[in-house]
């Protein structure tokens, strides 16, 4: 765990409302993901600053257990042109306890470091939590992404 300090974002993506209830995020998230690659969504976004993907879960109603939306996109500096089908968020620059999900993203790496973190006791701010899928995750089945948890 690290605490580090990240600059405002501009995400534009897909995006879906969903809870941690039984069964509710399981299938709603890996849903997205597999809309997201099957449809191309990075080459339809314009503007985009690199190639990095961010999975933002932000609009909680409560802690972890309440719903919340998650977008899958990318960090744009323009939000001119932006297609009428996607989400644009605005993630402010933040404070942030950093995690690292090692391991095949694609299955189980992911969603173990999400476990291990809602046990900590992280005095967390549920205003936006970034997963970044950047170089170390170009091979998926053994990447890195980093998961950045909104603290105080």
């Amino acid at each position: 765990m690290t605490i580090t300090k990240k600059d405002a974002l501009t995400i534009v993506g897909l995006s879906a409302r969903t809870s941690n209830s039984k069964g509710k995020a399981e299938k709603d998230i890996p849903q997205l993901w597999e809309k997201f690659m099957a449809e191309n969504v990075p080459s339809r976004i314009p503007h985009k600053i690199d190639d990095t993907i961010y999975a933002i879960y932000t609009d909680y109603e409560g802690d972890h257990t309440a719903p919340y939306t998650i977008v899958i996109g990318c960090n744009v500096f323009n939000l001119d042109n932006i297609p009428e089908d996607m989400t644009v968020k605005m993630v402010p620059a933040a404070n942030y306890t950093q995690f690292v999900a090692k391991g095949d993203l694609t299955k189980d790496a992911v969603i173990n470091t999400w476990m291990d973190i809602w046990k900590t006791d992280l005095k967390r701010t549920y205003t936006t939590d970034i997963e970044i899928y950047g170089e170390k995750a170009m091979n998926p089945t053994n990447g890195e992404a980093e998961i950045l948890i909104a603290t105080e």
